[in-house]
């Protein structure tokens, strides 16, 4: 029985996680944290790393401290919450990073349904190069508007 709870609090925490991409995008990289994010929408510099890459390392602090957790502390649900959120900092990275902003080239030729309905939202959402104005949602499921055939 514990196994279906472990894997209940993995797949909440990764769904939970789109929404805090959300909120953390609108909220705060298009807030009171846009002058990390600013170089995402306008590159300003010319090396790979960007200074939006630093929200990466909040998510991971957290992660870890989940892990910590279970393993120094015997709380048995900071592993599969831990686990959750790395799998959605996979995913989100494999998405937005490599996929749609090409900083790995990888799937270059991808052209399903899915695909360009993610293409579509984010490209709608890099129209706005200013903090304002800019369209924001998840990255793993953006509205269904932009899946249109």
């Amino acid at each position: 029985m514990e196994v279906v709870f472990w894997i209940l609090i993995f797949l909440t925490t990764f769904s939970v996680m789109e929404f805090m991409a959300w909120f953390t995008h609108k909220y705060i990289m298009h807030g009171f944290l846009w002058v990390l994010h600013k170089d995402h929408h306008h590159k300003d510099h010319g090396s790979w790393w960007e200074r939006n890459d630093a929200f990466f390392i909040f998510y991971a602090i957290v992660s870890i401290l989940c892990f910590i957790g279970w393993d120094s502390y015997g709380f048995w649900a900071g592993l599969p919450i831990g686990l959750g959120i790395f799998a959605y900092g996979v995913a989100y990275f494999m998405v937005h990073d490599i996929f749609i902003h090409q900083r790995i080239k990888m799937f270059r030729n991808a052209n399903n349904w899915y695909a360009r309905g993610i293409r579509r939202a984010h490209k709608i959402h890099h129209k706005h190069l200013g903090k304002e104005k800019g369209e924001c949602f998840g990255m793993l499921v953006p509205p269904l508007k932009y899946f249109k055939k």
